[in-house]
């Protein structure tokens, strides 16, 4: 069984920081209902301008395996719907701004006057209290709060945005690590209690080994580095025919990296170069050091480099871009591509989940079209037959889900 079968989950997450959370419970098995407005649903259908505005490619890295159920919690009848839901549910878990949820009256007390043992989760840009609180947030701004842009980009550069959108999908993760202690703790206690999550505090766990190894306990700023993640020969380089993904990134740390990495280049004479034969001459003559070793990289592909490198025992890899992340052979041996044919955009390549459990089985389903599930989880949940589930519809309180059957 997947472990965390039986857990039910009320997902009113938008965007990336919420319906992380959402998804990486669901591929650990938990039944996740989806709750949209019926007009528009969740504002990440339409992320990336393209022509399908409620299924992008960016809702669906985020929402496979759930359901999703459309309803109108501006209506009376909506919010009466949800609100007969939520007893049936061990988790809510929403991230929308500041004060959405007290206007749509569904705060923590009024949830778990429903439900005592309800675990709700709330995540926001820079937590519910605070100067901060009431500011909004996106990925990038937790990330810039959290000083993330401060430690990336070049030395004598600005701050520079990161690639990952670990603000968002980073604090989705955690929120998720938070829920599973809280089910565990109400096992024992029967109770329920808030989780709430700051994305900038959340953010500033991933950026603590360069805040703890550069600034001296908040005595100074850690400085950018660019590439150069360490000392000489730490860095990128460049690989034939140099295009613009066409580096490995090498990580010898230590002595003995360093003396595979000269066997592996076949270059024995660099271990008794006197410029470089102790850590203190490697970093003098750095510059020196990586035109040797950029020579050898420039005269193979990142992939040759990458292998003969790394199978002396150095850590080392080339700099996949986005699109070779679809299709390299290491991921789609292991299972972590999955092949899903979905509406509007056919058969496509999905990236997994990293979690691997032996004992739990993982199959990914397709992402939800909005309110796809409204008449289905609204039958078996709330009982609510034909007649009344179209008289729902016909007063605006629920979506059509007719048009996917």
């Amino acid at each position: 069984m997947p472990a965390l079968d039986g857990v039910r989950i009320l997902d009113m997450t938008q965007y990336e920081a919420g319906t992380s959370c959402t998804q990486a419970l669901a591929w650990l098995g938990a039944d996740v209902v989806k709750i949209e407005a019926p007009e528009y649903g969740d504002p990440g259908r339409g992320v990336g301008r393209s022509a399908n505005k409620d299924y992008s490619a960016y809702f669906c890295a985020w929402n496979a395996n759930k359901r999703s159920l459309a309803l109108d919690l501006g209506t009376d009848r909506g919010h009466e719907l949800f609100m007969r839901l939520v007893p049936k549910f061990d988790v809510f878990v929403e991230n929308y701004g500041p004060g959405v949820t007290e206007k749509l009256d569904i705060g923590y007390d009024t949830l778990r006057a429903a439900n005592p043992g309800l675990i709700y989760t709330r995540i926001k840009g820079f937590g519910a209290t605070g100067p901060y609180s009431g500011f909004r947030s996106m990925d990038m701004v937790a990330q810039a709060a959290a000083g993330a842009f401060s430690i990336t980009g070049e030395a004598d550069g600005p701050p520079m945005m990161p690639g990952p959108t670990t603000g968002d999908s980073g604090t989705g993760v955690q929120a998720a690590m938070a829920i599973l202690a809280a089910y565990i703790q109400r096992q024992r206690t029967g109770e329920g209690q808030q989780i709430e999550l700051s994305m900038q505090e959340a953010m500033a766990y991933y950026v603590r080994t360069r805040a703890f190894l550069g600034s001296g306990w908040g005595t100074r700023a850690t400085p950018r580095s660019g590439n150069a993640g360490g000392l000489p020969p730490v860095n990128i380089y460049a690989c034939k025919p140099f295009g613009p993904n066409d580096y490995i990134y090498l990580m010898p740390v230590n002595q003995g990296h360093w003396d595979a990495l000269c066997a592996a280049m076949d270059r024995g004479d660099l271990l008794i170069d006197p410029r470089f034969e102790t850590t203190r001459g490697r970093i003098e003559n750095g510059a020196a050091l990586y035109e040797e070793i950029g020579n050898w990289t420039g005269a193979r592909t990142k992939y040759e480099a990458m292998e003969t490198i790394a199978a002396a025992g150095v850590p080392c890899s080339a700099c996949l871009d986005t699109a070779e992340l679809h299709h390299d052979r290491h991921l789609t041996e292991r299972g972590f591509v999955h092949e899903l044919e979905l509406p509007v955009h056919g058969r496509v390549p999905m990236l997994g989940f990293a979690p691997r459990m032996s004992g739990s089985p993982f199959e990914m389903t397709p992402p939800p079209r909005l309110g796809e599930h409204t008449d289905e989880v609204l039958a078996a949940e709330l009982g609510l037959d034909e007649g009344e589930l179209a008289d729902l519809r016909d007063a605006g309180a629920i979506g059509d889900s007719a048009r996917f059957t």
